[in-house]
């Protein structure tokens, strides 16, 4: 993980869910010169996160409940987040 949004990612996250694995992989080279590079170099990013906290819920409402963690960062700061979230064991 590197870069500032990277690293404020990491931290909401942790925050939120306390996660058992989390990784924050920035994709934003795979995109360059694309539509939402704002030539930034943090622009696209996958999130791979495994956390208690979603024992309850099903797929969308786990990308739901990570991307409302992130606040303004989605949309406005990154232009896109590819999310895979699980449970412990699962």
């Amino acid at each position: 993980m590197s870069g500032t949004v990277a690293a404020e990612m990491h931290r909401l996250l942790t925050e939120a869910f306390a996660p058992t694995a989390l990784a924050i992989i920035n994709d934003s080279a795979k995109h360059s010169g694309h539509m939402g590079d704002d030539g930034s170099g943090e622009s696209h990013f996958t999130i791979e996160i495994e956390a208690p906290a979603f024992a309850s819920m099903n797929r969308l409402a786990r990308q739901r409940a990570v991307i409302a963690a992130l606040g303004d960062i989605v949309g406005q700061r990154v232009h896109a987040v590819a999310i895979k979230a699980s449970v412990p064991g699962a």
